[in-house]
């Protein structure tokens, strides 16, 4: 007779009792030893290894008693994995179905004792899916009924536990005023209304070596400490458990705890955050939002209006003459277009505009006596550098609604012309935007009204439909950073051309199985590899045309083997 191999697998979700001499762990364990006794005439025999998990939630299988269970199944050491009941092993349908997946791979049965199936029949499947339904079932029913008592708690003003903010003890299910804490929370509010950026109040912190108070849990860990952070200083100056509020995600409710920072004092802070807000938030669905609408004019006075096209999952904008986009279409559009209009990549005009303000940001000389400032003392100069510098920084930002902001605020209109880019600064605008109430003007009763205007010299042209922006010194176009997504691809390209020239056996079919990819996606990069040297340099260097992307190169008949031609199709002639 074949002896078949039994292992038994117990779980307890809580660790409470598993102290005990005899605990539930031992219980399952004994009742499903039992079971395999009684199954001795079919050569059942237990195995001698003990596999189990205490005080381990059934929601997860990251558990090392099954852990080493699944290890020796696969090591074709087990032939029945032997439970009390099936919630012990999961209680996650899905969980169960990679399980009874990994037990079939491995000619595994699953018996439960108390349930009397297993998983070698259609039937003991479906009873096993059903019973596992209604174990997930009432688990979801259990986290349903800690949310909504978390939310009528929250409701009451109760603090629901997690980590107090700074001047907060625990207090039941109350917050209890920590005064040392607390002052150091009201002298915060109060220096930041008094320096108006975040910024600068981290640095007034740092030079005065004030730090974030070592705290220690109610589990005795020691936590705090070190200077504070910006992002630190936001939650602390946006808490509304400050003013005695407990939060419920976006509603707030009247808290059981005493407040640290009276009303008055809290609304100027909430008004002195919003006013320093840079741009609105953008919808969920604009992550690329057009930087200069509104801004630009071609030759004739014509709004460029900012437009997209979307090719697979590559989307890209434009800044379109307005009666390009609206009713011209087919000849009307060839006949307006060129003198009578543009169409700019956007990922070639706002580099070349935002690069433009930041040096005239990083001017100190030029941009004092734009805007009128007096920097006869060292004080104010210090003050315009490091505002202009901020102002900078938005700009280098990788945020586009904070771009956005500051560039729709500070630049009056950007005017394109075929020989020249103007780009005219507010200086009302940009005093505004700098803050800086305290640097004296050169002339005290008025400050100059003239706008800033700073000619770019590049010139339009032609590339495809679009035109493209070529500096006027050496006619090179304006670098934008390179495509990092088709330059890998062309690396992968050549890198495959070289193995199939090293193994002259090898068939496209058999590198595509090899890098376990599609013949006709190996196909595509391959050719990749016989773009003209020209081009690649081009992508590189981030002057190739914005529309030299890896998703028109699927285009394989652009890629010509005649260099000449490639450099025709694909506009770098």
């Amino acid at each position: 007779m074949k002896t078949i191999r039994c292992a038994i697998y117990t779980r307890k979700s809580s660790e409470e009792g598993l102290e005990q001499d005899f605990n539930s762990l031992d219980a399952q364990h004994a009742a499903c030893a039992a079971y395999i006794t009684s199954q001795a005439s079919e050569g059942w025999s237990r195995v001698g290894s003990r596999y189990e998990d205490g005080g381990i939630s059934g929601g997860t299988l990251q558990r090392p008693g099954l852990m080493r269970l699944l290890d020796d199944i696969r090591s074709g050491l087990i032939d029945i994995v032997v439970v009390y009941k099936v919630d012990r092993l999961t209680r996650s349908l899905l969980d169960f179905s990679k399980l009874v997946e990994t037990f079939d791979q491995a000619g595994v049965s699953f018996v439960s004792v108390t349930q009397s199936f297993n998983t070698t029949n259609s039937m003991g499947r479906l009873t096993l899916n059903m019973l596992l339904s209604f174990a997930q079932f009432e688990r979801e029913v259990t986290a349903e009924r800690i949310r909504d008592k978390i939310a009528a708690s929250k409701q009451r003003g109760m603090w629901m536990g997690g980590t107090p903010p700074i001047g907060y003890r625990p207090d039941g299910r109350s917050l209890a005023i920590v005064e040392d804490e607390a002052a150091l929370v009201r002298r915060v509010y109060a220096l930041y209304l008094e320096l108006g950026i975040v910024s600068d109040l981290q640095a007034h912190l740092l030079r005065e070596r004030i730090e974030q108070p070592v705290r220690i849990s109610l589990t005795g860990r020691t936590y705090g400490g070190g200077p504070f952070n910006r992002a630190q200083l936001y939650r602390m100056l946006n808490n509304p458990l400050y003013i005695g509020l407990i939060c419920h995600g976006a509603q707030r409710y009247p808290g059981n705890h005493p407040p640290i920072i009276d009303m008055a004092l809290w609304e100027n802070v909430q008004a002195q955050l919003s006013g320093n807000t840079q741009g609105k938030q953008q919808a969920p669905t604009v992550c690329d939002p057009g930087l200069l609408v509104g801004k630009l004019f071609d030759a004739d006075e014509t709004p460029l209006v900012s437009n997209h096209s979307a090719k697979g999952k590559v989307r890209y904008r434009y800044y379109v003459s307005r009666h390009l986009q609206h009713g011209c279409t087919g000849t009307d559009r060839a006949k307006n277009d060129g003198a009578n209009g543009v169409r700019i990549p956007a990922l070639e005009i706002e580099p070349l505009i935002i690069a433009a303000i930041t040096k005239q940001l990083g001017d100190m000389i030029g941009l004092a006596t734009a805007l009128g400032y007096d920097l006869g003392g060292p004080d104010a100069a210090w003050q315009l550098t490091q505002r202009a510098e901020q102002l900078a920084n938005i700009l280098a930002t990788s945020r586009p609604a904070a771009q956005q902001s500051l560039l729709s605020t500070i630049v009056r209109r950007i005017d394109v012309h075929p020989e020249a880019v103007q780009l005219t600064v507010a200086t009302d605008a940009l005093r505004a935007a700098l803050k800086l109430s305290d640097v004296p003007a050169v002339d005290p009763a008025s400050t100059p009204a003239t706008d800033i205007g700073i000619t770019l010299p590049v010139r339009l042209k032609r590339s495809g439909m679009a035109m493209r922006l070529v500096l006027e010194a050496g006619g090179s176009a304006i670098p934008r950073s390179p495509d990092a997504q088709l330059l890998a691809a062309i690396s992968k390209g050549r890198a495959w051309w070289r193995q199939l020239q090293a193994n002259p056996d090898m068939t496209v079919a058999a590198l595509a199985r090899a890098e376990k990819v599609g013949p006709t996606y190996v196909d595509r990069i391959l050719r990749l590899a016989f773009l003209s040297p020209k081009i690649i340099e081009a992508i590189i260097s981030g002057t190739a045309p914005a529309n030299l992307t890896l998703e028109r190169l699927k285009d394989v008949k652009l890629i010509d083997l005649d260099w000449a031609e490639q450099h025709r199709l694909l506009g770098t002639a």
